[in-house]
């Protein structure tokens, strides 16, 4: 590429809403740092410093990944406008990171795969599901592959080595030397999808750690709950993508014993939700169930929307907590435009 680069934007849909757009302006090279700006949720939050933000960060590790030592003279700046709220079980770090992959492919002008560049966000965010939804988008599942024995002790390289805290003074003479992603980490398939089907996501004002809600899960499961769950995955994997929805089979299918009991002592109101909001009660609702480790919760339906969310409303109401609710449907993956 010659000349001056055009914008850029980028767009990444996490796996219940979207981040977006990046912005990245070029122009001619300059001595001068580019400038990083912030819109959206969490815009007070965000470290604006390129060495301190998650996204820029991640940008650098793929472009010294492949050679190119520091961000491009003729980056001029990047605005991301986030709408994802942070801590809420949105992926908002899992969009981030292929934000960040898709940034530093962009900048280095490197042309990687999606499989590739799914091989960089999962040197950094470390399971699957929301970086390669995040990436491709739609309805899939993914898994980690058994590598080889080289390439496993690739692949869990500490993360404060692949991405690490720059100190103060830390330059582009700065930790050169990045462990290199392993070929083929993680595999993904795409699930039918009935596209009535569309996502009541109601956000409780409050943020749930993923750290703190993973502390609240046993270390053992009993053999009764791990079949109760692997015979309705493999039920709900076909039925999301039927025409029409049956809502006494996915309302069914959706239920889960591994993760929902465990967290319901840090989501009040989560255990009225998911029983007292059904098919019966709210005609047009399919499913309903925690978005990650929540506190959001997803609701699946093909009408009555708002009834659903108001209830969910009102049932957190009687906990003294405030929600927010947004409808969302299912799109296609990251895109990656000049403007």
């Amino acid at each position: 590429m010659s000349g001056i680069r055009s914008t850029v934007e980028i767009t990444v849909p996490a796996t219940s809403a979207n981040i977006g757009p990046v912005t990245v302006k070029f122009g001619s090279p300059s001595p001068h740092p580019f400038t990083i700006t912030y819109s959206g949720e969490g815009a007070d939050e965000v470290p604006l410093n390129p060495y301190k933000n998650l996204l820029t960060r991640v940008a650098l590790y793929v472009l010294r990944c492949n050679g190119q030592r520091s961000f491009p003279a003729d980056l001029v700046s990047i605005h991301v406008d986030n709408q994802i709220p942070f801590g809420r079980g949105l992926g908002s770090s899992g969009a981030a990171v292929i934000a960040g992959v898709l940034l530093g492919n962009v900048l280095g002008q490197l042309n990687l795969t999606n499989e590739r560049l799914l091989d960089y966000a999962l040197m950094i965010e470390r399971h699957p599901d929301n970086v390669t939804a995040a990436l491709v988008g739609g309805f899939v599942g993914s898994y980690l592959r058994e590598l080889d024995p080289a390439a496993t002790v690739a692949s869990q390289v500490p993360l404060s080595e692949v991405l690490p805290e720059y100190p103060p003074d830390a330059g582009e003479n700065w930790g050169l030397s990045p462990p290199l992603p392993p070929v083929g980490i993680g595999h993904y398939v795409r699930f039918n999808w009935n596209p009535s089907i569309k996502a009541v996501a109601i956000i409780p004002r409050f943020e749930l750690s993923t750290a703190k809600a993973r502390e609240a899960l046993p270390m053992q499961y009993s053999r009764k709950d791990l079949v109760f769950n692997m015979q309705r995955l493999a039920v709900l994997t076909t039925a999301l993508g039927q025409s029409p929805p049956d809502p006494e089979l996915i309302y069914e299918a959706m239920k889960d014993r591994v993760h929902q009991p465990y967290r319901k002592a840090l989501i009040p109101g989560l255990p009225a939700v998911t029983s007292l909001i059904t098919p019966d009660t709210h005609p047009g609702l399919l499913g309903i169930c925690l978005s990650g480790a929540g506190p959001t919760i997803l609701a699946l339906a093909t009408q009555n929307f708002k009834a659903i969310a108001e209830s969910a409303r009102e049932i957190f109401a009687e906990e003294s907590i405030q929600v927010d609710w947004k409808l969302l449907e299912v799109v296609g993956g990251s895109e990656v435009k000049e403007v």
